[in-house]
Order: structure tokens, then C-alpha cells, then sequence
């Protein structure tokens, strides 16, 4: 299997940089509010992140989907909390994000095998 942790952060350090490299105000005014979006504040990071989690799963980003789980893990957020909060977005997202569940549990068991 190929590292699918290692390929994804590569690909995303990557392209942001050549996209943050243009210097379009616009675009880097929407990368700034997404990373102040997360940052500690009446909610904590791991709750934010769950619910970031959730909203890719309905939304069907896969990209989005591992940022948020690895930062889930990077948190200690553990499995447990991780599988009830995907139930939560396929309850919500219905059966068409069962593919996209499919994904991130192959994300996270390569999350854990990089320990």
C-alpha cells in the first residue's frame, strides 16, 4: 500500500504553496479565516475539528476529510470518538457518504500505522 499520509500532506503543502505563492488577497484572506476559524476559542480544537470533520463527510471532500482526521489524531482525539462522530456525519449525509466513510477509515488505520 502506498503512504497515503505521506502522498496527501506533500501534494497539499505543494499546491498551497504554489497557490500562496500568487498573492491574491482574496485567496489568502480565505487560507488566514480558515486557520483562525480553528484556533482555540469558546470551542475548543477538538471539538472544532470533529465538527470540521463532519461537515467535509456531508460535503463529500475527501481532501477535507483527512486534513481533519489527522489533525483529529494529531489532537489524541481517540478512534472511539473519531467512528461516532463519522456515524453522526452519515446519519446526517445519508447512504452517498458511505464511500467517502470508506476512505477516511482507510486514512485513519494509515494514520495509526505511521506510529
Amino acid at each position: 500500500m502506498s503512504d497515503i499520509v505521506t502522498e496527501f500532506n506533500e501534494y497539499r503543502q505543494r499546491m498551497n504553496d504554489k497557490i500562496l505563492a500568487d498573492n491574491n488577497k482574496v485567496i489568502k484572506r480565505i487560507f488566514n479565516l480558515d486557520t483562525n476559524a480553528f484556533a482555540e476559542g469558546a470551542l475548543d480544537i477538538k471539538t472544532k475539528e470533529l465538527l470540521g470533520l463532519v461537515a467535509s463527510m456531508v460535503l463529500r471532500c475527501d481532501d477535507c476529510v483527512k486534513y481533519h482526521l489527522e489533525t483529529c489524531y494529531k489532537e489524541g482525539i481517540p478512534k472511539a470518538q473519531v467512528v461516532e462522530t463519522l456515524s453522526i456525519a452519515n446519519l446526517i449525509g445519508g447512504t452517498i457518504v458511505i464511500p467517502h466513510l470508506r476512505r477516511a477509515y482507510e486514512y485513519w488505520d494509515a494514520l495509526e500505522q505511521q506510529s
